[in-house]
């Protein structure tokens, strides 16, 4: 079911960066924050964020799990939407949040950080209504919807509504698009032979779809399946799908610019 949208466009916003968009792909992150405030939306940042608590979760430690999702009570405090570049994340804190605070005294606070969660794309989409005026050259291009976003969050259909606006980009279907690629956290180190034969598949399928490159709004996704592609020689990149939108809105191509002073 599709979240409820706010009664009337908010002028500011809560970024959380998540881990991955921390220490691997900046670039996401400052072009989430590029692509809000092109929609005259204020990006506050804070700085004592931290992991969303997801690895401890579904690793079965709830009571460690707990303690992060307190830290993050108070560093998302507030009554502005809460926007995250991460499916997955997303899900953990709008659908997991509650779930491990059941019956607590912190229940009803944790539902309503819970109730402020949007997938960034998503919140581009429906409350922004963004419009993206394609400025790139031609190419083709695959998505791939991670397991969180698709059927946690009920995303399937963001990434390619977003794609679709762009003139020059040709989207190409994959035939698994469905289909987990073997990521999943701890389930491609418990299971590691599992998950080698699931992004095999994976991989294989956006290739032989005839996509140049990949995007996804997951980075774990985008850290599995590119790394496989490199590793075989593939010849197939993945980008978020987040800087793939910046990117085609910037005639010469730029990465996006250095964003400092966030409060």
């Amino acid at each position: 079911m599709s979240q409820a949208l706010p009664p009337t466009p908010p002028t500011q916003v809560i970024f959380y960066a998540t881990c991955l968009v921390d220490l691997y792909f900046p670039d996401a992150g400052l072009a989430g924050i590029q692509l809000l405030e092109r929609q005259g939306i204020q990006v506050i940042f804070p700085q004592n964020q931290t992991c969303c608590g997801q690895p401890a979760y579904s690793s079965g430690f709830n009571d460690q799990a707990r303690e992060v999702v307190l830290a993050q009570l108070e560093a998302l405090a507030g009554d502005c939407p809460i926007v995250l570049p991460s499916g997955s994340c997303a899900a953990m804190m709008k659908h997991h949040y509650p779930e491990l605070f059941a019956g607590t005294p912190q229940a009803q606070a944790i539902q309503a950080l819970a109730d402020r969660v949007w997938e960034l794309s998503d919140f581009l989409l429906r409350v922004c209504q963004i419009q993206l005026q394609d400025q790139g050259q031609p190419i083709k291009v695959a998505m791939h919807t991670s397991c969180s976003a698709r059927r946690e969050m009920g995303l399937a259909e963001t990434g390619p509504q977003l794609l679709d606006q762009l003139s020059q980009v040709e989207r190409v279907e994959q035939a698994r698009a469905s289909e987990c690629c073997g990521f999943g956290g701890r389930f491609s180190l418990r299971h590691a032979d599992i998950s080698a034969a699931m992004v095999a598949d994976k991989a294989q399928a956006l290739k032989a779809a005839g996509a140049e490159r990949f995007v996804t709004t997951d980075c774990g996704c985008m850290m599995n399946i590119a790394g496989y592609t490199e590793k075989q020689g593939l010849g197939l990149p993945g980008q978020h799908l987040l800087s793939f939108l910046w990117e085609r809105l910037n005639a010469e191509g730029q990465a996006p610019e250095e964003v400092g002073g966030r409060s």
